[in-house]
This record gives structure tokens, C-alpha cells and sequence, in this order.
């Protein structure tokens, strides 16, 4: 899959699984199974660029004796999740049309 498109789909991805309430690594990774194969290299740099957009906000807390980052989608967070989404049905559009419905 060309970088750009794949990039763009784990962003809504993440995205997505941390709209479902706040959220840290491993459980966005959990949330994630089945619908796209993420690992834990892969998502901390989408973390880091999406809290550098504005997309999500973070919170440290203790969690069994340990630091954990909690991610938390933002307005803007939602609506880049909404804008993936059109931009999903968009490129389905075009390759229905492609390929005459047999993807």
C-alpha cells in the first residue's frame, strides 16, 4: 500500500479506537485487532504526530507502579475523524467506478 494512503488510514484508525474514550498504547493496539495491524513502533510516532497537530491530548498517570500515557481525541481529533471517513467513501467511490464494483 503506497506510504502516504496507509499513513493517512492509521491516523483515522487510531483516531477512531480513541474516540471510544481515553485510551493508552497497548489497549489502542487491543482495540485495533482485527480491524488493522498496528505495532507499538508503528503507533507511537502516529501518537506523537497526532498530539503535535492538536488531534489528541495526553495525561500521565500511575498505573501498577508504573508511568502510562492516557490519549484523549480533541474537537479537531474529531473532526479529522470525520473528514477520514468522507475521505474513505471518497476513494471507495473511485475504485467502485475503477473497477466496476469487483474490488
Amino acid at each position: 500500500m503506497e506510504v502516504q494512503l496507509k499513513k493517512g488510514i492509521l491516523d483515522v484508525c487510531v483516531l477512531y479506537a480513541i474516540s471510544k474514550g481515553e485510551s493508552y498504547g497497548y489497549k489502542i493496539i487491543s482495540d485495533l485487532e482485527g480491524i488493522i495491524e498496528i505495532s507499538e513502533s508503528t503507533l507511537y510516532p502516529i501518537l506523537k504526530r497526532l498530539e503535535a497537530g492538536g488531534f489528541v491530548t495526553t495525561r500521565t498517570a500511575e498505573y501498577s507502579g508504573r508511568l502510562r500515557r492516557y490519549y484523549k481525541i480533541t474537537n479537531l481529533g474529531l473532526k479529522k475523524l470525520v473528514s477520514g471517513r468522507e475521505d474513505f467513501l471518497e476513494i471507495n467511490t473511485i475504485y467502485r467506478k475503477i473497477f466496476g464494483g469487483r474490488i
